[in-house]
C-alpha cells in the first residue's frame, strides 16, 4: 500500500542544514493501524506530511499502490490527494462554518452538487454520532465532538489512506478511547489504512498493528505492537513502555544495589494470566524477590513484564530460568 524508500527531508535555517527526517525506508500493508511514535523533535510529523507532499521530500521515494507519488505534477498529485485523508491534533476546522459545512467543504472542492453533498453529510453525521450538531459551530463543540468532525471530513471523499498527526493528543484519556474506537471501526467498516503519528505510547497498545519507532530522524525499530511490548530492541522503544507505569528502569533499580541475579521477563497472553513466579519457587530451592511488574493489554492480547531478583545455588537459579524460556517467557539476564 506505501513503500517509503531512502526518504530524506532537510530544512535549511539560515547557513545551516538541518535533517528532519533521516534516509527512512518503511512499508505499511494495506488495511492495517500502523504507529509512528516518537519524543517531539524525533521527525514524526514531517514524515507523515511528506506522505502526502505536504512537505516535499529532499530525496528518495514514496510509492502508493505502486505509483511514486514524488514524481507527479501538481494535476496529477491533486488527483492522488483525493484518496488521502488527514486529522490533526488541533482539528483545523473552518471556525466560521458549521459542522455541517466543515465535512461539506471537501466535497464542494469535488464537484459534488449539492444533493450529493447533503446524502454524503448526513450519512457521515449519523456516522460519527453528531445528528444533533448538524448547524453548530466548532465553538460550541467539546474537543472529542470537533475531532469527529475532523474524522467526517477527513473521510468524506472515501480515501484510502488516513493520516493521523497526533489526533488524539489534545484529548482527555476517555476522549480518546472514544475516538481510537471510531478509528478502529473505520479501519474495519471501509477498509482503510490508517497511519498514527503519536508520542502516546497508551494509543499504540489500544489499536495499532505494527509500529515504528523514530529518533533523531531515523527509524530505529519496527515490528508487531506485541513483539515490541515483549521485547524492545532498543532503549527508546524501552522508555516508551516503561513510562506507562511512570517506572524508568535505569534511574529506579540499579543492579549493583542488590546482590541476586536480576531478570527481566516478558510474557504474551494465557502466560499473562498464570502464576509462573510461584511455579519456579516451588520447582527450585531458589528465593525470588519482585522488585516491578505490570501487565499491558493490547489489542489481541496481554503483555505481562516481571523484574525479578534470584538468589540461591547457581545451579538452581540456571535450572529455574531455562524452565521460563522452554514455557515461552522472554528472560533478559541484567546482571
Amino acid at each position: 500500500m506505501i513503500s517509503i524508500q531512502n526518504l530524506s527531508k532537510d530544512f535549511t535555517i539560515g547557513n545551516e542544514t538541518l535533517t528532519a527526517v533521516d534516509n527512512i525506508s518503511l512499508k505499511v500493508n494495506k488495511g492495517e493501524i500502523f504507529g509512528i511514535i516518537g519524543l517531539s523533535g524525533a521527525g514524526k510529523s514531517t514524515l507523515i506530511r511528506c506522505i502526502n507532499r505536504l512537505e516535499e521530500p529532499t530525496s528518495g521515494k514514496i510509492f502508493i499502490d505502486n505509483v511514486d507519488i514524488t514524481s507527479l505534477d501538481k494535476e496529477s498529485l491533486r488527483l492522488v490527494r483525493k484518496e488521502i485523508g488527514m486529522i490533526f491534533q488541533h482539528f483545523n476546522l473552518l471556525s466560521q462554518k458549521t459542522v455541517y459545512d466543515n465535512i461539506a467543504f471537501p466535497l464542494q472542492l469535488d464537484g459534488q452538487n449539492k444533493s450529493q453533498i447533503k446524502e454524503r453529510v448526513d450519512q457521515l453525521l449519523e456516522y460519527v454520532e453528531l445528528t444533533d450538531k448538524k448547524h453548530s459551530y466548532p465553538s460550541q463543540l467539546s474537543g472529542g465532538q470537533k475531532q469527529r468532525v475532523a474524522i467526517a471530513r477527513a473521510i468524506a471523499n472515501n480515501p484510502k489512506i488516513l493520516l493521523s498527526d497526533e489526533g488524539t493528543s489534545a484529548l482527555d484519556p476517555k476522549t480518546t478511547k472514544s475516538i481510537l474506537s471510531l478509528l478502529n471501526r473505520i479501519r474495519h467498516e471501509f477498509g482503510i489504512t490508517v497511519v498514527m503519528i503519536t508520542h502516546q505510547m497508551e494509543v499504540v497498545k489500544e489499536i495499532c498493528d505494527r509500529v515504528a519507532i523514530m529518533d533523531d530522524g531515523k527509524i530505529v525499530e519496527t515490528n508487531t505492537v506485541e513483539s515490541i511490548f515483549r521485547d524492545p530492541k532498543t532503549k527508546t522503544a524501552s522508555t516508551f513502555i516503561n513510562s506507562m507505569t511512570n517506572v524508568i528502569e535505569d534511574e529506579v533499580i540499579n543492579p549493583t544495589d542488590f546482590n541476586g541475579i536480576l531478570i527481566r521477563l516478558s510474557y504474551l497472553g494465557n502466560n499473562a494470566n498464570q502464576p509462573i513466579v510461584s511455579k519456579i519457587i516451588k520447582q527450585f530451592d531458589i528465593n525470588v524477590n519482585i522488585l516491578s511488574g505490570n501487565i499491558n493489554k493490547l489489542q489481541e492480547t496481554n503483555v505481562g513484564h516481571l523484574i525479578l531478583e534470584l538468589t540461591g545455588d547457581d545451579d538452581q537459579i540456571g535450572k529455574a530460568i531455562s524452565q521460563l524460556r522452554s514455557d515461552d517467557v522472554h528472560v533478559e539476564v541484567m546482571q
